[in-house]
C-alpha cells in the first residue's frame, strides 16, 4: 500500500499531460527547402522515435511533482513504548550520611546510604530509558525537586544539591514517610497519558502509618492507580506499615543492606514493572528512489536525444 504526503500537488500533472499533447501533436513553424520536393521516404519510424523523445521533458516535470508530492510505501508497523511515570521519593535526612557497605568515594570518605541510593536511581534510570523520572526529598517535609521528565540527566544534576545536610538539620531532619507518599501521589495524579509509579528509599521509621493510616494510604494509591515499591536501607529492618501500603498499591517492600543488594533491588523493580508497548502503529516511509531513477534516467534519455535525435526547422 502507498499514498502520498502532500496528495493537494497531484492535480498539478495536467500540466505535464497537457504539455505531453502538445509535443506530440504540435510542430510549429517549419521552413521550406528546395530538398522537400525530392522523393525521399518520409521516416514513419524515425517520426515516432522522435516524438517520444520529445516528450521526455514533460516525463520530467511529472517526475519532479510526484518527488514533491513525498510518495510514501508503508513499512513494518512500530510498536510504542507506553510511558510509565516514576516518581522517586528519596529520604535526605541526617541518618542518610551513615556508612553504607565498606565501599569509599573518590574523595576517601565513606560511601554512605545516600550516594548508594543515587548510584542505584542512575542505573535504575539508564534501564528504564524513555520513561518519566520526578524525584521528590521529603524529611518531615516535602520538595519536589525535578518534574516528571524525560531528560535523566536533571536528576543526576541534582545530586550535590539535595545530599543530607545541604539544608539545616533544624527544620530539615525527621522522618515522615507516609506523608511524603501522600504529597507525591497528589504529584503523579495529574498525570494523565501512561502508568504511574511510586518508589521510595528510606531509613527511617514510619510514626505517620500507625494506626491504621497505612491501609488508607496504600487503598488511596490503589484508588489512584500509583503502585508503590519501597526500599529500606535501616539496620533494624522495614516497619510492617510501610510493606501494608505496599501490597495494597499492588507494589513491594524491598530491604537492602549494601550497594549489591540495592542494585538487585531495583533489578527485582524492574522486571516486577515490564514496559508497556501500545499497539501496533503503521509507519510510512518515504519511497523517491524508484521515482528519482527514473528522473535521472530521463534527464540522460533526453541529453542523449538534443545530440541529434530531435526535430530541426528544416
Amino acid at each position: 500500500m502507498s499514498m502520498f504526503g502532500h496528495p493537494g500537488l497531484l492535480p498539478l500533472l495536467a500540466i505535464p499531460i497537457a504539455w505531453g499533447f502538445w509535443q506530440w501533436l504540435a510542430r510549429g513553424q517549419q521552413v521550406a527547402l528546395p530538398l522537400d520536393q525530392s522523393p525521399a521516404p518520409s521516416g514513419w519510424r524515425m517520426d515516432g522515435v522522435l516524438r517520444l523523445l520529445s516528450l521526455t521533458p514533460a516525463l520530467l516535470l511529472a517526475t519532479a511533482i510526484l518527488l514533491l508530492a513525498r510518495p510514501l510505501v508503508e513499512g513494518p508497523p512500530d510498536y510504542p513504548r507506553e510511558v510509565t511515570n516514576i516518581q522517586l521519593v528519596l529520604d535526605t535526612s541526617g541518618s542518610m550520611n551513615e556508612p553504607f557497605g565498606t565501599r569509599v568515594r573518590e574523595d576517601g570518605n565513606a560511601f554512605t546510604r545516600f550516594d548508594a541510593a543515587m548510584s542505584s536511581i542512575d542505573q535504575f534510570m539508564r534501564n528504564r530509558a524513555g520513561d518519566a523520572f520526578g524525584l521528590s526529598i521529603f524529611t518531615e517535609k516535602v520538595i519536589h525537586w525535578v518534574p516528571l521528565t524525560t531528560d535523566l540527566s536533571a536528576i543526576r544534576l541534582a545530586t550535590p544539591f539535595v545530599r543530607p545536610g545541604a539544608f539545616p538539620l533544624e527544620w530539615w531532619d525527621r522522618t515522615l514517610v507516609g506523608n511524603a507518599i501522600e504529597t507525591a501521589s497528589e504529584l503523579l495524579e495529574t498525570r494523565s497519558d501512561g502508568g504511574r509509579m511510586m518508589i521510595v528509599l528510606t531509613d527511617g521509621e514510619t510514626p505517620d502509618m500507625a494506626d491504621g493510616r497505612a491501609v488508607e494510604i496504600g487503598q488511596a494509591l490503589k484508588a489512584k492507580q500509583i503502585v508503590l515499591y519501597a526500599i529500606s536501607v535501616r539496620a533494624e529492618g522495614a516497619s510492617n506499615e510501610l510493606q501494608t501500603a505496599c501490597e495494597i498499591s499492588g507494589g513491594r517492600l524491598f530491604e537492602s543492606g549494601d550497594q549489591q543488594g540495592l542494585h538487585a533491588v531495583f533489578q527485582d523493580i524492574d522486571r516486577l514493572q515490564p514496559v508497556q508497548l501500545s499497539s501496533a502503529q503503521p509507519r510510512w516511509l518515504d519511497y523517491n528512489r524508484p521515482i528519482a531513477l527514473v528522473g535521472l534516467g530521463l534527464l540522460a534519455l533526453l541529453q542523449l536525444a538534443n545530440l541529434g535525435l530531435r526535430y530541426t526547422p528544416w
